[in-house]
């Protein structure tokens, strides 16, 4: 704690990522006196007076009991705990695999003391899971055990590169079984402080070391493979693609990385130039945003890697509440490497329609004597104009094609989740996340919804079982996403789905006369299906997670719940006027409600359209006004046809006057 006021005088010599200071954090140089108002991610304030009272609020989570400054001096955010959890799952199924070559066995608190498999994933992408007996390679030999808690010579080192409170660190160390160290770092000089407090809380020092730099230099610091990590978990306020670089240096040879990133309206659409500067692809306003964010990241992961001669395999990736958190593995191998162009693809997509194609950037083929030849690929795969409406395209990312899970390893973390649920709070939803992504199509990425589907030719919405029928009926493949609730994934063409659409339209039919012949609508209904759709619900079209009732998609954990504001100097104020703006901008782009006494009011200012035809039946009852117009009030009356009333009178003739009205 300090009483005094302190002023830094060091110069920032870093552009603002995330408001690192290189100067003042390196690894290895005299730390001065710590800054009571330096931020997380190292934004430090020059001349700042401390306020006078410091109060700490206490959070439990896990197995882990953190103090928090109440003031909004270092971030938290509680609705990540199904982040948090996930990891901790994660790296420990990670940990399983790793010391299980070793013939040493994880032992995990709640989990039963049963006979497990090693699945060796050491090999690079392509090579097949080799499975092993779990028995010591040592013959005669006590097999090995690592527990919670305890140092394991031989197991894993973890960076967390932004630690903030070190919350992450701390459960990593309470919680997950085979850690050698964990290295919980932060640049800010009062979160590395709270950090000590923590660790000193929950008696894990002699597993988790507190260190303040900047952490790309830290991981710049270890590219020796000697001294690299074997888990590097990034988790920055907002983008983490200044980090990724070191990051993919830094981590070991068959490492884990796990990324986060909560800039989901960069990585969504919002600003396809600030995505293209950040992660080096153009991001599409599209349905299946979520999935191309998903797909964004583990190019430029990839990318990046690939300049070092390393490639990255994709163990998971989730798209959850408002952020991406993808797990990926980092090998070296420059015949691998070759390949990494083949993996990544350009998106065409319809303006009209949706309908989108896929252009693989590179081109491998099978030559002589086994050898794979990489070539250019082939290209464009749709003609200027959309075949369906007639539109133009956009043309996005590169984005990653290939496979964004590993189904053996996902189906290990869910068994291990799913047999020891009491381990984690929100065990439930990664039991429902998981369980639908080993129901994804492997290799289709990208899908379309059901409300883009009907909405584009403006028809009635076909229940998700009686279009996933239908796909099926036409022996197409079909699967959920989840990213999205309403996803249809299916590597049926776009000309399938519309021929489906079609074939729906005709059971629900839309007003032809409504329809602008220009429009994409109208394109795709003057077209005649050649595919006949079968809506007859089938078995199979409804999936396993869907039949049990799982907890799949998130349902809003607590009021005005989302992204935090930044960590800030001055704490409470600032988070009180961030409150007071929250709630001033609320619904800002929405009209204030009316009651029905209102509205009826207000409809009877306009003519009814029906009653000057004489063809209209509800007399006093109907809800628009049925007196007569003068010329002048019907050339600028809009004449609607009549909607069903409320079960209420509308207002006398006398109380109505306006436009339209004599």
């Amino acid at each position: 704690m300090f009483h005094t006021s302190i002023v830094l005088r060091q110069t920032l010599s870093l552009r603002s990522a995330g408001g690192l200071c290189r100067a003042r954090f390196m690894e290895g140089q005299p730390r001065g006196p710590a800054n009571p108002f330096a931020m997380e991610n190292g934004t430090v304030p020059c001349g700042e007076k401390r306020p006078p009272e410091n109060q700490e609020t206490t959070v439990t989570e896990g197995s882990a009991k953190i103090a928090f400054p109440s003031a909004n001096e270092v971030f938290y955010n509680p609705v990540q705990e199904f982040n948090r959890d996930l990891t901790c799952a994660v790296i420990t199924e990670f940990a399983r695999i790793h010391l299980g070559a070793k013939g040493i066995q994880i032992k995990v608190p709640g989990e039963k003391e049963v006979q497990k498999v090693v699945v060796d994933l050491s090999e690079q992408e392509e090579d097949k899971a080799v499975l092993k007996e779990g028995a010591d390679p040592a013959p005669g030999n006590q097999p090995r055990t690592a527990t919670v808690g305890e140092i394991c010579e031989e197991g894993l080192r973890v960076l967390e590169g932004l630690a903030a409170s070190g919350l992450r660190s701390i459960r990593f160390a309470r919680e997950v079984p085979g850690l050698r160290s964990v290295v919980a770092n932060d640049a800010s000089a009062r979160a590395v402080d709270l950090i000590r407090h923590n660790v000193q809380l929950n008696e894990v020092a002699h597993l988790v070391q507190p260190s303040q730099a900047d952490a790309r230099m830290l991981m710049y610091q270890h590219q020796r493979v000697s001294d690299r990590f074997d888990v590097i978990d990034l988790d920055p306020y907002g983008s983490p693609a200044t980090f990724l670089d070191a990051a993919v240096q830094a981590v070991s040879e068959g490492g884990l990385l796990c990324v986060t990133c909560t800039d989901m309206a960069v990585l969504a659409g919002n600003s396809g130039e600030t995505c293209y500067s950040k992660y080096g692809a153009m991001a599409l306003k599209s349905r299946a945003c979520h999935e191309m964010a998903l797909r964004i990241v583990l190019h430029s992961l990839d990318l990046r890697a690939n300049c070092y001669q390393r490639f990255v395999v994709p163990l998971l990736s989730i798209s959850a509440d408002f952020y991406i958190r993808v797990f990926v593995r980092v090998f070296t191998g420059q015949a691998k490497v070759k390949a990494s162009a083949s993996k990544q693809a350009l998106v065409f997509q319809c303006v009209g329609c949706g309908a989108f194609h896929l252009q693989r950037l590179g081109k491998a083929s099978g030559a002589s004597g086994g050898r794979v030849k990489f070539s250019a690929a082939c290209g464009p795969p749709v003609a200027p104009e959309c075949e369906h409406c007639g539109q133009r395209h956009q043309l996005g990312g590169p984005l990653w094609v290939e496979p964004i899970h590993d189904l053996d390893f996902v189906g290990r973390v869910l068994e291990a989740v799913s047999t020891n649920p009491g381990r984690f709070h929100t065990s439930e939803r990664i039991r429902g996340v998981l369980s639908v992504v080993t129901e994804e199509l492997p290799d289709v990425p990208l899908y379309y919804t059901l409300d883009q589907l009907s909405s584009t030719i403006h028809c009635s919405t076909p229940s998700l079982l009686q279009l996933r029928s239908a796909l099926l009926h036409a022996g197409f493949r079909v699967s959920l996403s989840h990213a999205c609730k309403n996803a249809v994934k299916t590597d049926a063409p776009a000309s399938a789905l519309w021929d489906i659409m079609r074939c729906w339209e005709k059971e629900c039919p839309v007003k032809r006369e409504r329809l602008s012949e220009t429009s994409p609508a109208f394109r795709i209904l003057s077209v005649e299906p050649r595919l006949q759709a079968n809506f007859t619900i089938r078995d199979d079209a409804n999936p396993s997670s869907r039949q049990r009732g799982l907890k799949r998609f998130q349902a809003n954990p607590e009021a005005n719940w989302g992204p935090r504001p930044r960590a800030r100097p001055g704490g409470k104020a600032v988070g009180e006027a961030m409150e007071d703006r929250r709630k001033l901008l609320q619904n800002k782009r929405k009209q204030p409600a009316e009651d029905l006494a209102q509205r009826a009011a207000r409809l009877k200012t306009f003519p009814c359209k029906r009653f000057k035809k004489g063809t209209c039946q509800r007399g006093d009852q109907c809800c628009y006004s049925h007196r007569p117009l003068t010329p002048e009030a019907t050339a600028e009356a809009a004449p609607t046809d009549c909607p069903q009333t409320p079960n209420q009178k509308a207002p006398g003739s006398g109380a109505t006057t306006g436009p339209g009205v004599d």
